[in-house]
């Protein structure tokens, strides 16, 4: 509990508000946000939160009386760990922050022996050496262990180590992280002898001979992260410029902070991850933007450790302190290591391929926190409380999908009490429902007429009725008539859209004659799926989806569309000859064919007369690009894009990733039977009597395009849900005893009605005749 002191307890208490922040702001945070040094950082939180500032003797630390002076002149600083904003006095040459105990110096701590750092510092080459001769007697052996300690519990040692003699710069560390991981894995008693790691002797040998001498690798380990967390409580100096930060490289380096063996070796290693995230979050922007320069270089299998240390330390302190899941907005130690994280999804962004997948940042302990009051959290204007909501990447798709669902349930619920209170207090009869009634054989005109008539009624609970047909909504409707109605609209032969036959992906057509209001109808249905959880079959690529929550688009998104376009246009870049101009003959302008006559766009003015040349060629692609995704479509697609924000627009949108909102509204395509079967709930039915084994066999041995029609017969939908088939309820009920009757289904609950069929034979009969003929509510 931190207490704030009065001006006459400087000696005990130092400390001052740090300035509120919003987070209204569309996540993630920038991870170069305003920390910059001697301002507060956002690790600090916000609110009232005060930190003490302890004398220490014999050092360069505050010392002196316990009170104070009342004529001492105070000045404030931040923590360079946890970022809190302290007060202390101007004469102090060091301060103690209370809240993660960090020494703070202000002035580098002179170095040892007269100022030579030479004998501290570390090299691949000197710790070969180092080792080699503590094989031969207890004396060498003890120098090993001392010199371990020494270098890495003294900055300007460690942070010297391993140079590779290169100047700092946003594409080099100044570090050679070969050498660093060489050396951890020599210093580890569980690395393989077969490691690649030394010239003299396998590694086992070198754990023999020195366990031998009593030095054994595990003593290493431990001196080598007792100098680290001693390090890291006083890193000795304010880390300001690029050359002070080499030596975080070097510890995130050390394999065994990540360790999972036992549990005290797991709390002093999580220990040291907390200081050492406490430090990276807490520099400055400068500093941040060469920390994600250097993490983007690093290798896939590195970078993938590097964030899963970082969640391995989130789901620890998350799981192991008492009430941290209902307070963890005031923890230091999860500010930073999510800004720190904040930090790797930014090098993600900006490495080359391979790349990670969004779903290797989840951290699926956060899914336990309440996210739902998280996010209110998040949404209240004037809080400066960490939230997971500034940092989307950590909640898993199922986690930001609860968030959408209680939120559109909220909004859905308050729908239906207006509905109500209209309707008992001035006798206005409304539709608490947004109810609507369509033709089958005039669907889309229908649904455009409905949507366009009520388009306040979009955050009410959907209701479908078919005209002329019997059957209750209670979803399974609704999911038919989005099915239906996205099918007639993506067909090629309504002109709204056009088809790649190579990606198989769908772009708005640029000749289309349809008004705006069709194309606003079609985002107002895909924003209603994700609002009422139902998803769909279209083919939009991932432009679409970045377009929406206004990223940018390039070339690899118009490979992604225009397999064969997109390749020449990067061979236009690629080619790496000084006659572009002859060998590829093209003018600015573009050209698309519309209802079978060509049309041609200049892309600059006068662009038929402007050649493309080895000196203007990128500025041609980019021209290209902007014209096929934005300004060949733009009337298409703001209108598109109007009628999805229409129902989805707000700050939960801007939780997502593209991908993530294309696998919200198209779900998931692969339909493993076997995980199907392992959720299947029954009724009346033992899941081993021969009906139900037939059943599984049955489903099994269908082709791909008979399985997605089971599935589809079942539920509505022939695709899974984005959450995986493990979180899609299913149940098979029994209707009776053998029949010539077909089985039902009713796709409002996602069940399946079998009756017990005599034979295999005829359970498959009937089966396929009840999937064929299933169209219209009838059979449901």
């Amino acid at each position: 509990m931190y207490r704030p002191g009065t001006d006459a307890q400087w000696s005990l208490y130092a400390g001052a508000m740090a300035s509120p922040r919003s987070h209204r702001s569309y996540p993630p945070p920038a991870p170069f946000g305003s920390n910059k040094p001697g301002s507060p950082s956002p690790a600090a939180g916000a609110g009232a939160t005060f930190a003490r500032s302890h004398p220490l003797p014999n050092s360069r630390l505050a010392g002196g009386p316990t009170t104070r002076a009342p004529d001492v002149n105070m000045t404030t600083g931040t923590c360079q760990c946890c970022g809190h904003l302290l007060r202390f006095p101007l004469t102090i040459k060091a301060f103690r922050c209370t809240v993660c105990e960090t020494v703070n110096d202000l002035d580098p701590v002179p170095l040892p022996e007269g100022g030579q750092v030479q004998p501290h510092r570390l090299s691949l080459e000197r710790l070969r050496t180092l080792t080699n001769a503590a094989q031969q007697n207890r004396q060498s052996a003890e120098l090993l262990e001392k010199t371990i300690a020494d270098s890495f519990s003294l900055h300007v040692a460690i942070n010297e180590s391993f140079s590779n003699h290169k100047p700092v710069t946003e594409t080099n560390c100044g570090v050679n992280l070969d050498d660093v991981r060489t050396a951890y894995a020599i210093l580890l008693s569980n690395t393989s002898p077969s490691s690649n790691v030394s010239r003299n002797g396998s590694l086992q040998a070198l754990t023999q001979n020195l366990e031998r001498l009593s030095i054994t690798s595990s003593r290493l380990v431990s001196a080598l992260n007792q100098a680290i967390d001693k390090l890291l409580k006083r890193p000795g100096r304010r880390l300001v410029g690029a050359n002070d930060i080499k030596f975080l490289m070097i510890i995130l380096e050390n394999p065994t902070l990540s360790s999972k063996t036992n549990n005290n070796d797991v709390t002093f290693y999580h220990d040291i991850l907390g200081r050492l995230f406490g430090l990276v979050s807490c520099l400055s922007n400068d500093l941040h933007h060469l920390i994600v320069s250097w993490f983007s270089q690093l290798p896939i299998d590195i970078f993938q450790k590097r964030v899963d240390m970082v969640n391995f330390y989130i789901s620890r302190r998350l799981s192991t302190k008492d009430g941290m899941r209902e307070n963890y907005s005031n923890d230091w130690g999860i500010k930073s290591a999510a800004r720190v994280m904040a930090l790797l999804f930014a090098a993600n962004l900006a490495r080359p391929a391979p790349k990670l997948v969004i779903s290797d940042f989840y951290n699926t302990v956060v899914d336990y926190v309440d996210l739902i009051r998280d996010y209110l959290k998040w949404q209240e204007e004037k809080s400066g409380a960490f939230s997971f909501c500034q940092y989307p990447f950590l909640v898993s798709l199922g986690g930001k999908m609860t968030i959408v669902e209680a939120d559109a349930k909220r909004q859905m619920q308050e729908r239906f009490k207006e509905a109500f209170y209209r309707t008992a207090m001035h006798n206005q009869p409304t539709d608490p429902f947004f109810s609507i009634h369509v033709r089958r054989n005039n669907l889309i005109a229908d649904s455009l007429n409905s949507l366009s008539a009520r388009n306040a009624d979009l955050k009410k609970k959907l209701r479908i009725e078919f005209v002329n047909e019997d059957g209750i909504d209670l979803g399974g409707l609704t999911k038919e008539w989005f099915l239906l109605l996205t099918r007639d609209l993506f067909d090629p032969q309504y002109g709204m859209f056009d088809f790649d036959e190579d990606s198989q992906l769908c772009w708005f057509n640029q000749a289309s004659l349809e008004n705006s209001e069709e194309y606003r109808l079609v985002g107002t249905i895909i924003g209603l799926a994700i609002y009422n959880n139902t998803i769909l079959d279209v083919h939009f690529p991932s432009a679409c989806y970045k377009k929406l929550l206004n990223q940018n688009v390039g070339l690899d998104d118009l490979q992604v569309l225009h397999p064969a376009l997109g390749r020449g246009l990067q061979q236009l870049l690629d080619y790496d000859g000084n006659d572009v101009e002859t060998v590829f003959s093209r003018d600015f302008v573009a050209e698309y064919t519309a209802y079978g006559a060509s049309v041609i766009v200049p892309l600059v003015p006068n662009g038929q007369s402007v050649p493309v040349t080895n000196s203007n060629r990128k500025k041609y692609v980019e021209l290209m690009v902007d014209f096929l995704l934005t300004r060949s479509v733009q009337r298409q697609f703001d209108a598109f894009k109007e009628g999805f924000m229409s129902v989805c627009g707000g700050n939960a949108l801007s939780l997502f990733r593209p991908e993530e909102i294309e696998m919200m509204v198209r779900g998931g395509t692969e339909l493993d039977i076997e995980s199907l079967a392992g959720v299947c709930d029954y009724e009346g039915f033992n899941p081993n009597e021969s009906t139900i084994r037939n059943f599984w066999d049955i489903a099994k041995r269908l082709p791909t395009d008979m399985r997605r029609k089971l599935l589809l017969f079942i539920t509505g939908t022939d695709r899974i849900p984005a959450t995986g088939i493990q979180n899609m309820p299913f149940k098979i009920s029994c209707l009776g005893e053998d029949s010539e009757k077909l089985p039902v289904s009713h796709t409002c609950f996602n069940q399946l009605c079998l009756y017990r069929y005599k034979t295999r034979d005829k359970l498959e009969t009937k089966l396929m005749k009840a999937i064929n003929w299933s169209a219209g509510f009838q059979l449901k």
